[in-house]
């Protein structure tokens, strides 16, 4: 009942005129994000943070969040009209949801995956109302100790997941960690790392970091797609599936909904993993397995939903334990501590209010863009046919005032530049950037419960052994780390048996 109090205690500060106004400015500019090839929702979400800095912390962060689930449903356009995915994790929708349009069906498609992202948003914010008062009391419990091992656990899994090197997201990871070290010692109170620079006294800028290694580098590798000058043809009028449809694809959308919750809750599964995951399921369930890679509704419906639920659902492990379990989250949460929130147990008890309204807006913005997604089709897909020399010149725009707006400074403009550099280079070498993002905004709060932990045992380390949850989730972190070294070798007579 004290859930449900809070819950609508939250309704009632989101459904104030200013933050319906920024919900619904969010899922716009969100599904704006998605529309736009290559840009994706971590560049998209980190480009726009700077929007929302001279913003109360309630509106930025409702604002922020309806852009993040914007994008899920505006990746969706594209790749179902054009064949050109907004952003990766909707790159499976277009096998099925491409060949839909192809037989005139693009407006079954489109309107099944907003009725589908709209469910599975649903039921993963049912989910974390449901889960945040347990988890959030659970994580009250945890001290210091307790916190590191679970950012080392948190740290250990996106790097494992995040690319096919392990040594290549350790580098991305060490670097992060080393440009989170640069500032004020929080413990000594001098400066280390900063090279006599004034400008570094407060730490590297995370926002100009985000929005150069990804906003800044996706432009620098980015080519002029083919599709975007294609002309958009009918197949819209019916936007609503028949009841046949709805029939074939409520077991997908089910489905989807189910894998995306869960998979949102494991650090370091992607939306893209998850819509993957999806359509295998449907590979192997639907009753139509037969007809997907054709035009089957299941192939959208079931990714739609999955990637939608998992949008939501990764909210859970950020608000609850304070654990960002994806890039995009590792974004929102810069954003919180921008505001001078801490995710995790605290902003239960410190920031109620904050909180349950930012849950109560993705209610909100999830039936925002439900509504915004069928007529507003024809302007997104127009925009497709702006020159693109034209388009990237105004997101530099963006990427340039919105460095420049964080501290009103030259610098932070140098900051983004030399990051967007770095982010072309890791692209290049194909070096994930995940882990960069994840141990630049978790490494102050891992040095922090360090230090913590340090100070109750008197700088003895056994504090970590003595303490049964933080052993078990260092443990269990550097397990997980030490994996690829504890591959076997092909034995040497299957070795023999290869002629040379």
């Amino acid at each position: 009942m004290d859930v449900l109090n809070q819950l609508l205690g939250g309704f009632a500060s989101a459904l104030t005129p200013e933050n319906l106004l920024f919900a619904l400015i969010g899922c716009i500019l969100g599904t704006l994000v998605g529309v736009l090839p290559g840009v994706g929702p971590v560049a998209g979400t980190a480009i726009l943070i700077p929007l929302t800095l001279s913003m109360n912390p309630t509106s930025a962060i409702i604002m922020l969040g309806a852009i993040f689930y914007g994008s899920q449903y505006g990746g969706t356009i594209t790749s179902v009209l054009l064949n050109t995915p907004g952003e990766a994790a909707s790159a499976i929708t277009a096998i099925d949801g491409f060949q839909m349009t192809k037989k005139g069906r693009a407006g079954v498609a489109l309107g099944i995956a907003a009725i589908g992202s709209f469910v599975g948003g649903i039921v993963a914010t049912a989910g974390l109302v449901i889960a945040a008062k347990p988890l959030g009391s659970l994580g009250l419990k945890v001290g210091p100790p307790e916190f590191f091992g679970l950012m080392v656990l948190g740290i250990s899994l996106l790097v494992a997941l995040a690319g096919r090197s392990m040594v290549k997201a350790l580098i991305s990871g060490i670097l992060g960690l080393l440009i989170a070290l640069v500032g004020i010692d929080p413990v000594v109170g001098m400066p280390r790392f900063t090279f006599g620079n004034e400008h570094l006294l407060d730490g590297v800028s995370f926002v100009a970091v985000i929005v150069g290694i990804f906003g800044l580098s996706e432009i620098l590798v980015s080519v002029t797609p083919e599709g975007s000058t294609r002309a958009l043809k009918g197949g819209l009028r019916a936007m609503l599936p028949n009841k046949t449809d709805m029939r074939r694809a409520a077991p997908a959308i089910g489905r989807g909904s189910i894998i995306g919750f869960l998979t949102g809750l494991v650090p370091g599964l992607t939306g893209t993993v998850t819509s993957l995951l999806s359509y295998g399921a449907e590979t192997k369930f639907s009753k139509h397995r037969k007809e997907l890679g054709t035009g089957a509704i299941e192939g959208v419906a079931g990714p739609e939903t999955a990637n939608n639920a998992h949008a939501n659902s990764a909210l859970i492990p950020l608000f609850t334990l304070g654990i960002p379990a994806s890039p995009t989250i590792a974004v929102l949460m810069g954003a919180f501590l921008q505001q001078g929130l801490t995710p995790g147990p605290s902003l239960f008890t410190e920031h109620a209010e904050i909180a349950w309204a930012i849950i109560a807006s993705l209610f909100i913005g999830n039936l925002i863009c439900l509504i915004l997604n069928v007529p507003l089709i024809s302007v997104w897909t127009s925009i497709l046919k702006i020159p693109h020399p034209i388009l990237l010149a105004v997101i530099m725009i963006f990427l340039v005032v919105g460095s420049y707006t964080i501290n009103y400074s030259v610098f932070d403009v140098f900051v983004m530049i030399f990051f967007g550099i770095v982010g072309l280079v890791f692209r290049r070498l194909d070096v994930p950037m995940a882990p960069l993002v994840l141990t630049l905004v978790l490494g102050p709060l891992m040095e922090r419960s360090l230090r913590e932990s340090l100070e109750i045992s008197q700088g003895a380390f056994s504090i970590f052994a003595t303490r049964p949850f933080a052993l078990i989730f260092i443990l269990i972190g550097v397990a997980i780390m030490l994996t690829p070294l504890l591959k076997l070798r092909k034995p040497a007579a299957l070795m023999a048996d290869v002629e040379v």
